[in-house]
């Protein structure tokens, strides 16, 4: 059985919360007896839900949903290794088409509009099961694919996906040419250069690329052409360049250097196993795992060679499989987040009022103490003189430490008291934190200064972020973490401070690069700011309070749709959902808002929508892998952000008068 979401529903830890939280007397503290009793129990029931949820090694873990591409993906590099069997292909297959859309299409996000590229690779992968071209359901995506221009106007990564099986010319496909890896530090377009998900992708690719191989389908997908050549935008200066560029390569191409290309070759064998993690995996993510395996097996490495045999063993981990009434089901995380989601389930708890000392929160930590990466990576090439000291979002990520789960560590580990055991983690973890601060005084998430635009415009680069500079988010999570160590007056963070100001939005809102979207970003950003000491009737924060007042829906709720991302009028608009609410409440409570109405409608409709678990139903995708183009669904997110929101709301005496005492109270 491969690593599903198994909640420990029967936890120990569930049972002992209200004499935990109250010294025996019932529900969580209040501060006074105007406190709402509606809010009052839903938080109750949430904290415990929460509780029982932690795993027996002391963490949490959610799963991270994302779109068919992941198991269409999967069952296309088994084909193209040869090791598909009817036991991945029958429950895949049923779980693809259970996704598709009335439009005939596969979405990226719930709700969403239906994407080509993610169509056309499910309807390959459909194929490989058998499905008949003249099903109703491969009619309907055949329409659609037609009707949006074709295998033609798809993506380069699904065309790269279809010349593994002979259904696009390797020819008239970008340039990746191995040697890159040959490339110094400093000259521009290295590897590193790009961002760590994109170079761990690039380097594979590139071997790929180069031999360029065909294993037939045993089948034509012919039917999805339309005959149209690859739609481009008008390119800028840059862009037609860059075209000039991938034109010389591909002449390369045709005629490489012997011995350079097999010493390219060899080294970027040598740069992929050198990368590949404890799990297997690289990177912890799907698209370098699935790339390498292709690459190294190109090579000449067997299936049974350990670094093959370890990556295929790896996958399993990450394989979600499900009983419905349709029959079993099977699907793939593109990532896992359990660093991330314990992290957030620390502070969540503490929040609620989960003592210091209570043992769901000290085992948590030294299962987070454990996690902790010591060890030199990819980010040292940018800061060599600093010294390893942070955290990562998965299991097995030690060459890939970020700065946001780092942060959000810290604030977690120190709700448990920082005992004595804790603190030099935490201090190597604050330096390197201050080590990885970009030039222009923001953090992103995995490297410092890898802000190199040019690489955007390199023709292959047409699905994801390939870079990774600092990001609004992320920046104030670090200068959360950084104040809560008592550095508010530091350096770092005033430089932090200032990037933050200065990047504001024109509306008064922040771009969340993490989360969706603008709601996610001035959630995170407001609590920093006020953390670093900046007036709550600064312009600033007056313009963000304002910004989420305008947001909030009919209903009381906040939400924001994907499509922000590429079309304003999105932006802070959409269906309201759990986690989205949460951040507009926890930034609304820590500029303590005058608006005391429209934080009891937030509050309400927490408490009117919230299962009788003690959940939330949240299928809306609020999660960001790549702005306008890939979206993850954080299963825990509907859960800790709410506990959060209401836990620090029902603890502020300040706050909890203010509440509804039930659900039908009017605001």
């Amino acid at each position: 059985m491969g690593a599903t979401l198994s909640t420990s529903d029967g936890s120990p830890t569930g049972s002992r919360v209200d004499a935990t939280l109250t010294g025996g007397r019932g529900p969580a503290e209040s501060g006074g007896d105007g406190l709402g009793l509606g809010a009052e129990a839903a938080l109750d029931r949430a904290r415990d839900l929460l509780l029982s949820r932690q795993q027996p090694g002391g963490w949490w873990q959610g799963e991270l949903e994302t779109n068919v591409t992941m198991e269409a993906e999967d069952l296309l590099l088994r084909e193209f290794l040869g090791i598909r069997t009817e036991l991945e292909t029958a429950p895949t297959a049923r779980w693809i088409r259970s996704k598709q859309g009335a439009d005939g299409a596969w979405a990226t996000f719930h709700g969403g509009p239906g994407d080509l590229s993610t169509t056309i690779e499910a309807y390959a992968a459909l194929r490989l099961a058998g499905d008949p071209t003249d099903a109703e359901h491969m009619c309907r995506a055949r329409e659609f694919v037609l009707a949006n221009g074709g295998i033609e106007r798809s993506r380069v990564f699904t065309r790269l996906w279809l010349a593994l099986f002979g259904e696009w010319p390797w020819q008239r496909l970008p340039a990746i040419p191995p040697e890159v890896v040959l490339l110094p530090s400093w000259f521009p377009l290295n590897v590193y250069d790009f961002a760590c998900w994109a170079r761990q992708t690039i380097v594979p690719l590139s071997i790929v690329r180069s031999l360029r191989p065909v294993r037939p389908l045993g089948f034509s997908l012919g039917e999805l052409r339309t005959g149209l050549a690859p739609e481009s935008a008008t390119p800028s200066r840059k862009a037609r360049w860059m075209q000039r560029l991938d034109g010389a390569l591909r002449g390369y191409e045709r005629h490489p250097v012997g011995p350079v290309r097999r010493n390219a070759l060899r080294r970027a064998a040598e740069w992929i196993i050198a990368r590949q993690e404890a799990d297997g995996s690289w990177g912890g993510i799907q698209p370098p795992w699935v790339y390498s395996l292709i690459a190294l097996h190109l090579l000449g490495y067997p299936l049974s060679h350990p670094v093959l045999r370890s990556g295929l063993a790896g996958l399993e981990r990450f394989t979600v499989r499900e009983e419905t009434p349709d029959g079993p089901v099977r699907r793939l995380e593109a990532c896992q987040s359990p660093v991330w989601d314990t992290a957030l389930t620390m502070v969540a708890l503490a929040d609620a009022g989960v003592p210091a000392d209570d043992p769901a929160l000290t085992t948590a930590a030294d299962w987070l103490l454990a996690e902790e990466i010591k060890v030199p990576g990819d980010w040292s090439v940018r800061r060599p003189r600093v010294a390893p000291g942070g955290w990562a979002f998965e299991f097995d990520n030690d060459g890939y430490p970020d700065t946001d789960d780092t942060a959000e560590v810290l604030l977690a580990l120190r709700r448990t008291g920082a005992p004595p055991a804790l603190r030099p983690a935490m201090e190597r973890g604050v330096r390197w934190l201050c080590g990885m601060q970009s030039a222009d005084g923001g953090w992103a998430a995995f490297d410092a200064d890898n802000t190199r635009a040019i690489t955007r415009d390199l023709p292959f680069c047409d699905f994801g972020e390939v870079i990774d500079p600092p990001t609004a988010d992320v920046t104030a999570h670090v200068v959360e973490a950084l104040c809560a160590e008592g550095l508010a007056g530091s350096i770092p963070v005033r430089r932090g401070v200032s990037w933050l100001l200065r990047h504001q939005e024109a509306d008064g809102s922040w771009f969340g690069r993490w989360g969706a979207n603008h709601v996610y970003g001035t959630g995170a950003v407001v609590p920093a700011l006020i953390a670093a000491g900046v007036r709550r009737d600064d312009p600033a924060l007056t313009r963000a309070v304002c910004w989420l007042h305008r947001r909030q829906n009919a209903d009381g709720g906040w939400g924001e749709d994907m499509r922000s991302y590429r079309d304003p009028a999105w932006r802070g608009q959409g269906d309201s959902t759990a986690s989205q609410t949460a951040w507009a409440l926890l930034a609304l409570h820590a500029a303590r808002s005058a608006d005391s109405a429209s934080i009891r409608r937030g509050v309400a409709w927490l408490v009117k929508t919230q299962r009788p678990d003690g959940g939330w139903d949240e299928p809306q995708y609020t999660g960001t892998g790549f702005p306008g183009d890939f979206y993850i669904n954080y299963h825990l997110y509907r859960l800790v952000f709410p506990v959060s929101a209401l836990g620090r709301l029902l603890r502020d005496p300040e706050e909890s008068g203010r509440l509804p005492r039930d659900p039908g109270e009017p605001s």
